[in-house]
Parts: C-alpha cells; sequence; structure tokens
C-alpha cells in the first residue's frame, strides 16, 4: 500500500464519515472504526477504505482493532458525544461515565496505542476534535463540558510531551455542528434535537473536515495547535443570534 494511511474513530456518521472521506480524498488510505459496522463497511467500499469495528470505551475492542492497523500516519480522534442535558444537582452518573469513557479514556487507548506507528511513520498527526464546550462552561452541560476540558488537557498534554518526536498535534473545536450529536443526546428525541439549530445556520461535518484536513496536509513542520470554527451566528457556547 503506496498510501498513508489516516485512522478516523466514530467514523460510521456524521464529523467522522465527512473527515473519512475527505482524507481519501487527499490520498489517504482511510481506516475507519466505529460500532457500527454495516454502516462503516458502506463508507469504506465508497472511499476504498477498510471498516474495522471499534467501541473506544472497551480496552479489548481498542486492542483488536490496533491489531488490524498495520502503520499509520494519522490518527483523528473523533469519537465521542454527549448524554443528557441536566443540572449537577440531578446529574445523571451513568451518562457521566459513558461521557468520560468516550471522551477522555477512549481518546487516551487510542492515542496511546497508535503512537509508536505515528511516530515509526517519522511524519504522523494526531488530530483530536474536542468542543468550544472544552474551555467553556454553560448551564446543564457539566457532565460534557467537564469531560470535554479533561479531553483537551489530554490532548495538550500530548503536545508538549512530543516536542523531538516527528508527530504533529492539532485540537480541533467545534461550535454547533448539525449532526445526530444532538439526537444522540437527547436520547432519539428529533424534535428537542431540531430545536437547537432552530434559527441558525450551524456548520455541516464537511465544514469541520475541511478544516481537519487543511490542518492534516500543512507541511510537516507547520502545527496548528488549536482551530476553533463556529457558524458566523454564534460567539460562544451558549450565545447564538436566532433568526425569526
Amino acid at each position: 500500500m503506496n498510501r498513508p494511511i489516516a485512522v478516523v474513530t466514530g467514523a460510521s456518521a456524521g464529523i467522522g464519515e465527512a473527515t473519512a472521506r475527505r482524507l481519501a480524498a487527499e490520498g489517504f488510505h482511510v481506516v475507519l472504526g466505529a460500532r457500527r459496522v454495516d454502516r462503516l463497511k458502506v463508507i469504506a467500499d465508497d472511499i476504498e477504505g477498510t471498516a474495522v469495528e471499534l467501541d473506544v470505551t472497551s480496552a479489548p475492542s481498542v486492542e483488536a482493532f490496533l491489531r488490524a492497523v498495520p502503520a499509520a500516519q494519522v490518527l483523528i480522534n473523533n469519537a465521542g458525544g454527549a448524554r443528557g442535558l441536566s443540572t449537577v444537582a440531578e446529574a445523571d452518573e451513568e451518562d457521566w461515565r459513558w461521557m468520560w469513557e468516550t471522551n477522555v479514556l477512549g481518546t487516551l487507548r487510542m492515542t496511546k496505542g497508535l503512537l509508536p506507528k505515528l511516530i515509526a511513520s517519522g511524519d504522523g498527526h494526531v488530530v483530536t476534535v474536542t468542543s468550544v464546550a472544552a474551555y467553556e462552561a454553560y448551564d446543564n452541560g457539566s457532565g460534557y463540558t467537564s469531560a470535554k476540558h479533561a479531553q483537551s488537557a489530554l490532548h495538550r498534554t500530548l503536545r508538549g510531551e512530543l516536542l523531538g518526536q516527528p508527530v504533529r498535534v492539532t485540537e480541533i473545536l467545534p461550535g454547533m455542528v448539525e449532526t445526530d450529536f444532538s439526537v444522540n443526546r437527547f436520547d432519539g428525541d428529533a424534535e428537542r434535537a431540531a430545536a437547537v439549530y432552530q434559527g441558525v445556520t450551524p456548520l455541516t461535518a464537511d465544514d469541520v473536515a475541511d478544516v481537519i484536513a487543511f490542518a492534516v496536509t500543512r507541511p510537516s513542520h507547520v502545527n496548528l495547535d488549536q482551530i476553533v470554527l463556529k457558524p458566523r451566528a454564534q460567539a460562544s457556547a451558549s450565545r447564538v443570534h436566532r433568526e425569526q
């Protein structure tokens, strides 16, 4: 295989799928990981990539996935998500546990496991998709914002620890992106999810994939440390202009 290999987690939909498609167009052989294997295989067939089942909350699943990846130049830590929108006083510990397992420990497992191959490539790149919630706190979002803050801290720590190694480290911090994120957050309530974007033109998964691809395809001496992107109508996690 002559093409460099890029690994994308959470690649069965949304930002992960869009990023896999975009990196394939940029000349990468993409290894797609997610739990929904049937959906993964359809995408992988479209882009001549490789679909491998992956649950980042499971150490054995991550280990099996890593055994299926012979080499890697790029890792896109995209798997993540939110559950619920409750106050601290009413927090559901199981929702918190899932968010921390997925966003924080999932990123740790994948990054730790692939680092030797990324270093061995001679020009590796770790891209972690966090959120504006990684630097802002907002009411009813403590489970998600705390997990994203921790994920961001992990990633930013890695930036210093890899100095001198041939690996770049980029954090992508999107604001409002219309994917199935909100539907999942609200346990399948499509109407409630749609209300999140009412009166706003949000970012699309392709918008975020464009930025990821831009970061990955810069010359190897150029490291884009953090990229924050939001819709024009969004100033912060909680401040949005909505058209009537």
